[in-house]
């Protein structure tokens, strides 16, 4: 079985609702990255912080997957499927795919604020200030922000390295170290690019589809489901 690997970035949430930091010139919702994702703002003003990632979750547990995450589960019938994704949204998940990736956390998940590891599934949309994990610290929403490491960057670089198909979805790669995985993919594997915008690349074998998720995704996934 032809192993597929998937790289979804923004756009591809983004025709769910959902926003992002990118569409609005460096604002997320209207505030400032700096003010609401980094853990210099975490420390000046957690309630702030908190509040912000407790509307992004209510805002996703209104939202519901679309064609493009539907599709992408699709390719499961026929092929070991593999989905890493930069959104901190679970709507991968809910479309069905089982092989999820997530290299900036998820947001249905609270974290310790002292260790990392330590995670927590959420009951709802809302984390309180005052609920706290084992070890007595305050809970924050499981999400890597600006500064911090990426742990599931080497998982994911070993997965591109394996990859038979190759699949970018909806990202700019502006963002590192997510933007460097598509250099781990060898460079005679078809690799499709899905985006209105097609970034550049410096690898062979690609083949641009330049159009939205909910567009391009289905197209490229009916082409590789009557593949023989």
């Amino acid at each position: 079985m032809k192993k597929i690997v998937v790289l979804t970035g923004a756009g591809i949430s983004a025709e769910s609702g959902l926003k992002t930091f990118r569409d609005s010139d460096g604002l997320w919702e209207g505030y400032n990255i700096e003010d609401v994702a980094t853990p210099e703002a975490w420390a000046r003003d957690p309630e702030l912080v908190q509040e912000f990632y407790n509307e992004r979750r209510r805002s996703l547990l209104q939202a519901e997957p679309n064609a493009a995450h539907y599709a992408l589960a699709s390719l499961q019938d026929k092929y070991e499927v593999h989905i890493i994704t930069q959104n901190i949204d679970d709507l991968h998940e809910r479309a069905g795919s089982e092989n999820v990736v997530h290299l900036h956390g998820v947001i249905t998940r609270s974290q310790s604020s002292v260790n990392p590891k330590l995670t927590y599934p959420i009951d709802g949309w809302e984390i309180k200030m005052g609920e706290t994990c084992e070890l007595g610290s305050q809970l924050r929403a499981h999400v890597v922000w600006f500064g911090e490491a990426v742990p599931m960057i080497e998982p994911a670089a070993a997965l591109c390295s394996q990859a038979d198909i190759f699949i970018l979805v909806g990202t700019s790669l502006a963002v590192y170290p997510a933007a460097g995985l598509i250099n781990y993919v060898p460079r005679t594997v078809t690799k499709y690019i899905i985006d209105p915008n097609i970034p550049t690349v410096a690898n062979r074998s690609i083949i641009e589809m330049p159009y939205k998720a909910t567009i391009g995704v289905p197209m490229v996934v009916e082409e590789l489901l009557a593949a023989e």
